[in-house]
């Protein structure tokens, strides 16, 4: 297993959206508009609160961190920052460990 000093940077980011995409035979989403990504609020160290765009390496990290049915988009790393653009992101956490909020749902952690 490498260790995180020597992981490459992945080309590509999975990012858990609102809604399902739809996709055509070859799973290439259909996109016609926005896509709607994960958002969360999660405390800055300046006291504030922060939206922060969820992302990770692979989709079994996806699968793993919010489960199956969890909807995703793969986006290049470097159009990123335009596919966020307008968002409200205000910054990435990438293969974060979510944990259960008691609710059913998770909670950043």
């Amino acid at each position: 297993m490498e260790s995180p000093e020597t992981q490459e940077t992945p080309d590509v980011l999975v990012l858990p959206t609102m809604a399902d995409i739809a996709r055509d035979d070859a799973g290439t989403p259909l996109l016609d508009g926005s896509i709607e990504v994960m958002l969360i609020p999660l405390e800055a160290e300046s006291g504030g609160v922060q939206r922060v765009a969820l992302a990770f390496t692979t989709v079994p990290l996806l699968v793993e961190a919010m489960g199956e049915e969890q909807p995703w988009v793969a986006i290049p790393v470097d159009e990123l920052e335009k596919a966020l653009e307008g968002s409200g992101a205000q910054a990435i956490l990438v293969d974060p460990e979510l944990a259960d909020d008691g609710a059913g749902g998770v909670a950043g952690g």
